[in-house]
């Protein structure tokens, strides 16, 4: 009689590779499932599957999902300027959205019995897997050693060990989480309120210490062009606004959020591309985007960006806000020009087709062309009505 079989969302770290080994070791035939969202080396990846079979797998996988990941997030992320608490670029936390669904995917062609991840009882990714799981794998069992057990460090390196698995678990000063849309820090500094990261505690430091220009074309919303050369594939693009803006150490800050579970929760991060990005792309809507369109998209991009950090991606409103936000991208063309700088940048200037300042009705501030001195006093006696009846009755309020 074969074995029961379990997915194991292996990341390669202490609590999934004790996952690994004790399943295996209590009879499950184990996979062990690696899913990219872009935060994952060749050499990252190579070494993965190393290690799942040495700690008892009777297979390894790697899902790639980086472009599905951009296609059903990054872009609307994008498109909504979406950042939590006006800071933070909703980075690794998105992505673990996607490698719960591309886990769940494969626990279901492969006829899985369970699904196992190394999520403890004190964080926000026990529910974007569990709740991902439920919905999408129906009927099958959630393991969580780790999280149901209160396993310690020590005890999860100490089982390793006894069983002859031997890797660098050192807990370190700071854990760091990488992915394509930033890169998180917790731990060290961050847990006293009142102290900020050291420079050592950053991944990526100050290599370039010349200011420079940086252009970014966009087309519909969507990156089409860096400094004059074209870029069809979106994830190479935002790999090379990242590769330039981490040169300046752009994109470092930290963030006090509300998790899940309703604690307060710090975190530091590094995320050059999506602070440039979004900043190039908001200047760019400035210009082409009518008042009441960047106001409206601003409410349901805020309430978008929102549900995908508290695991609410599959709820069936989110489409609906994502047809919302595309369709207010439909002017969004042209190029956004930034100067960069070591630890930072500026928002220069736009070419756009659709840049609504090119209006021949008037130039702000200068001239009038589409009315006359006389219309613009009668637009604002009418406009002032309202305040005029008020305080004709309520003279005592006037300020």
């Amino acid at each position: 009689m074969s074995n029961k079989k379990v997915v194991v969302a292996f990341s390669g770290g202490l609590d999934t590779s004790y996952t690994v080994m004790k399943l295996s070791q209590d009879g499950w035939d184990v996979y062990a499932a690696c899913a990219n969202t872009g935060g994952f080396s060749a050499e990252q990846l190579k070494k993965n599957e190393e290690n799942a079979y040495k700690l008892g797998a009777v297979k390894y996988v790697t899902l790639d999902v980086t472009q599905e990941y951009y296609e059903k997030s990054l872009k609307y992320m994008i498109f909504g300027n979406v950042m939590r608490n006006n800071c933070y670029p909703i980075s690794v936390s998105s992505e673990r959205i996607f490698q719960a669904i591309a886990t769940a995917r494969y626990a279901n062609e492969i006829g899985a019995d369970a699904i196992a991840h190394g999520s403890t009882g004190a964080g926000n990714d026990q529910i974007r897997f569990d709740m991902t799981f439920l919905v999408m794998a129906p009927g099958t069992e959630i393991i969580t050693l780790t999280r149901d057990h209160a396993l310690s460090r020590k005890e999860e390196v100490d089982y390793l060990n006894a069983h002859g698995f031997y890797a660098d678990f050192t807990k370190l000063k700071y854990s760091y989480n990488v992915g394509i849309w930033g890169t998180s820090i917790c731990g060290g500094e961050l847990l006293d309120p009142t102290q900020g990261l050291p420079e050592e505690a950053y991944l990526k430091h100050v290599t370039n210490h010349e200011e420079s220009e940086l252009r970014i074309e966009f087309k519909k919303g969507e990156i089409v062009g860096i400094n004059g050369e074209r870029y069809d594939d979106k994830i190479k693009a935002i790999q090379k606004i990242e590769e330039i803006g981490a040169s300046y150490a752009i994109g470092r800050d930290c963030n006090v959020g509300d998790t899940i579970i309703g604690i307060k929760g710090r975190v530091g991060f590094e995320a050059a591309a999506p602070k440039i990005i979004i900043e190039a792309h908001r200047l760019l809507e400035k210009s082409t985007l009518s008042k009441w369109q960047q106001y409206w998209k601003d409410q349901v991009a805020n309430w978008y960006g929102m549900f995908l950090h508290e695991s609410q991606y599959l709820e069936p409103v989110m489409p609906d806000m994502e047809a919302m936000l595309t369709s207010s991208q439909r002017n969004v063309n042209g190029t956004a020009i930034l100067k960069l700088r070591p630890y930072g940048f500026q928002t220069v200037g736009v070419d756009s087709p659709d840049d609504l300042t090119k209006s021949k009705l008037g130039e702000y501030g200068e001239m009038q062309h589409g009315w006359t001195a006389e219309d613009a006093k009668g637009f604002i006696k009418v406009s002032s009505t309202p305040l005029r009846v008020y305080y004709g009755i309520h003279p005592d309020e006037k300020r």
